[in-house]
């Protein structure tokens, strides 16, 4: 019984001993937030003096920007598509018979005219056989020259001259025939134009279909493109085309020669193509061009950076500077859009001529701030 009594005291003075020391805590608490409290009135009040007594922090409110002075201008919308340049007689020769090559004429580089030879093959078997039928064929016009002869004299019979006429005929057929095999031997250019590769070398077997010699007429080349089926209700023959030639840093002011109809059942696209002139540039078969074609143009509208329009609930803006009793401040303007192109932006409704449109540092502006251009 001593026992538990003992303990029940002992319990008691735990238990008082903690509630003194949290009494304690929560005095200290509240006497440092007091004390908080007053920092804070005193943090205020000198802040509240300093602002007053800073006139060079009143300056710094001011946000820099830079203005637009609005004015028409002609803005143009383009499609862009990936081309290259070709040529509009760009032939890849090939041998129309089997055969070895013997000689190889041309380089490339070399300009070549329409017929000229530009390798041969091995004629060896067909050039006998000609010089074996040329005594033939030799014989058998005297031998019809002699009847032709006789036979105008009233002299011999008729049959006699058909016989040696047939004879002759028939030679002169069999050698043309040889003759147009061995002019098969030779590969010829199609074209005029210049050779851009040489596929062959001397002792190497050539066939029809397979690549010998390649021709391009370096004065009739295009470029040539494929455009989205969704364009094909605004892109016409006669579009102003812009080229752009990446590696050359050129661009090429043209119009639009072809624009296609039937749409790419594959790709779902249409060819397109615009013919170049050799004094607009130095072009070259295969060269990567960029293809803007023109599908729009406002000629007397105003154009602003991308950026500068702006969106709300109430719609489109752009903040203007204006002055307002000395000051100048930025105002929202309500505006409508059109199209954007190349990180401009068509303004069809609420810009008028003079207006200053803020174009650069109107992220950091809210409509009334004061600003500094």
């Amino acid at each position: 019984m001593k026992k538990i009594f003992v303990s029940i005291i002992i319990a008691s003075v735990v238990v008082a001993c903690g509630t003194s020391s949290l009494d304690k805590k929560k005095a200290q608490l509240a006497d440092l937030k007091k004390e908080l409290g007053s920092t804070k009135d005193k943090i205020s009040k000198l802040e509240d003096e300093i602002a007053k007594m800073d006139t060079t922090k009143k300056e710094n409110k001011s946000k820099m920007v830079s203005v637009t002075d609005m004015q028409q201008t002609v803005f143009r919308h383009a499609v862009e598509v990936q081309a290259r340049v070709e040529g509009d007689q760009d032939v890849t020769v090939t041998a129309e018979v089997p055969g070895t090559v013997t000689s190889v004429l041309v380089h490339s580089g070399d300009h070549v005219s329409k017929g000229q030879v530009l390798a041969t093959l091995d004629d060896r078997t067909i050039h006998q056989s000609l010089e074996a039928m040329k005594p033939q064929l030799e014989m058998a016009t005297t031998m019809f020259n002699k009847q032709k002869n006789l036979w105008d004299q009233k002299i011999g019979s008729e049959v006699q001259f058909i016989q040696a006429k047939t004879q002759k005929e028939s030679m002169e057929k069999q050698y043309a025939a040889l003759q147009n095999q061995w002019d098969l031997t030779r590969i010829k250019s199609p074209i005029d134009g210049t050779v851009d590769e040489v596929d062959i070398r001397i002792g190497a077997s050539v066939a029809p279909g397979l690549s010998a010699i390649r021709v391009v007429n370096l004065t009739q080349l295009k470029v040539r493109g494929e455009v989205a089926e969704s364009y094909i209700g605004k892109i016409k023959d006669g579009n102003d085309v812009i080229l752009s030639f990446p590696d050359q840093h050129e661009e090429v002011m043209t119009k639009l020669t072809y624009s296609g109809q039937a749409i790419n059942k594959l790709n779902r696209t249409f060819n397109v193509e615009v013919k170049l002139n050799p004094k607009d540039g130095n072009f070259h078969p295969n060269q990567a061009v960029v293809l803007k074609i023109v599908d729009y143009t406002a000629p007397s509208t105003y154009v602003v950076p991308v950026g500068a329009v702006q969106k709300s609930a109430d719609g489109e803006y752009v903040f203007v500077a204006v002055n307002e009793n000395g000051k100048t401040i930025a105002k929202r303007k309500t505006v409508k859009s059109g199209l954007s192109y190349n990180g401009q932006a068509e303004i069809k409704q609420g810009i008028s001529a003079g207006d200053k449109v803020i174009t650069f540092g109107y992220q950091n502006v809210v409509e009334g701030d004061e600003i500094k251009i």
